[in-house]
């Protein structure tokens, strides 16, 4: 196989791939693409493309749809730099919860002897007066892999957590603290936080998500941290919450030229995932998917098809299908493949939205021209024999 790197990928992601695979960011042709933040939107991928594993959880640099009509597969990384972006979120809630930003600035620009700088320093720190975390709400928009560790981290630190996920999985729920009280709604979060901290994925569904009407329902001198998506949260809303004594602070990861220089506004240089242990991480569990579906057809944590994974039948031939899930399709593959003398020895067929992908082990070899006849049925994205 040949794996083309779009960024410079953690070595120790890809030693995760097997020694006979071509890797580097001069591959021709490949069958896999390894990336970090490079936007595919500009970029051609040629037909030899099966797919493409993200070292990161975003997938918003990646042509998805355009991808997904071609029959090529999806990954991204949830969780794998879950730990990074959780101490970051608790870095910001002391950002704001103490005013360190501000604080920082005032004594950097101290001048003097040291007693002059010690008299400036006792008058001047009355102005950066906080608070303290404990017995404080926390509202966690969105129960994830990241949502989850931040509830946990702050019932750790005393807070009382109300979160909000109304798709929250059965293995984010069993993680999650039995303390962190549900939320039926973003305004009853929102009504209810001292602090407010999104951890959602950039969809149509979420674009401003924070707008004035829910910043109206905060407590006045709330914060806000936002260290998933700039697009989120309504700028402008956000800069007049400051301005009306809503909010106290709005601490984030995506500097705009709206945000820059502004009072009481904290943005940091996209600092979520920017640990080493965060990258191999990410770069690891992008390599193995990968690999996984190159090799064997498995998928795992893909975001446009649905997950599958099948043990593979000695002795037999499999067969991958990505297709459109439309009826019938199982059937068709089944009938060309009695009619070439093939028993399926054992098959998988999931669904996920208008996309659907089967798997198939057959007793026998899958001839060239079985394999044409197959990818002719309409609906049929991609064939392949393993």
């Amino acid at each position: 196989m040949r794996i083309r790197t779009y960024n410079a990928i953690s070595p120790l992601g890809l030693d995760r791939l097997p020694d006979t695979y071509e890797v580097g960011a001069d591959v021709e042709d490949p069958e896999g693409v390894l990336v970090r933040s490079a936007n595919l939107h500009d970029v051609t991928l040629p037909p030899s493309v099966l797919a493409v594993a993200r070292a990161g959880a975003g997938t918003n640099n990646i042509p998805v749809g355009e991808l997904s009509a071609r029959g090529v597969v999806v990954f991204n990384t949830p969780g794998a730099n879950a730990n990074a972006v959780k101490e970051l979120v608790i870095a910001g809630m002391l950002l704001a919860a103490r005013n360190l930003v501000p604080a920082a600035t005032f004594a950097a620009a101290l001048t003097g002897t040291d007693a002059e700088i010690s008299e400036a320093t006792e008058k001047g720190k009355k102005a950066f007066v906080g608070f303290e975390l404990p017995g404080r709400t926390l509202g966690v928009v969105g129960l994830g892999a990241i949502g989850v560790q931040v509830a946990n981290a702050a019932k750790a630190l005393g807070m009382r957590v109300l979160g909000f996920d109304p798709q929250i999985s059965i293995s984010h729920a069993w993680q999650l603290s039995s303390d962190v009280q549900r939320a039926a709604s973003l305004e009853e979060v929102f009504s209810g936080a001292d602090i407010v901290t999104l951890h959602v994925p950039l969809i149509e569904a979420t674009k401003a998500l924070v707008n004035a009407e829910r910043l109206s329902l905060l407590r006045p001198g709330a914060v806000l941290l936002n260290f998933s998506r700039a697009g989120i949260v309504d700028e402008a809303a956000v800069l007049a919450a400051i301005d009306d004594g809503t909010l106290s602070s709005y601490v984030c990861d995506f500097p705009s030229a709206v945000l820059i220089g502004k009072d009481k506004v904290v943005a940091l240089p996209h600092l979520g995932a920017s640990t080493g242990e965060a990258e191999d991480n990410c770069a690891v569990m992008a390599a193995e998917q990968l690999a996984a579906y190159l090799d064997d057809g498995e998928i795992r944590n893909s975001v446009n098809f649905p997950e599958a994974s099948l043990r593979r039948v000695p002795g037999t031939t499999r067969l991958a299908i990505a297709n459109s899930n439309v009826p019938n399709m199982v059937g068709q593959i089944s009938t060309l493949l009695a009619g070439a003398d093939l028993n399926i020895a054992d098959l998988l067929n999931k669904s996920r939205g208008e996309l659907a992908y089967t798997l198939i082990d057959v007793d026998g070899e899958l001839s060239d021209d079985i394999m044409g006849k197959i990818s002719g049925i309409p609906g049929v994205l991609r064939a392949r024999r393993l």
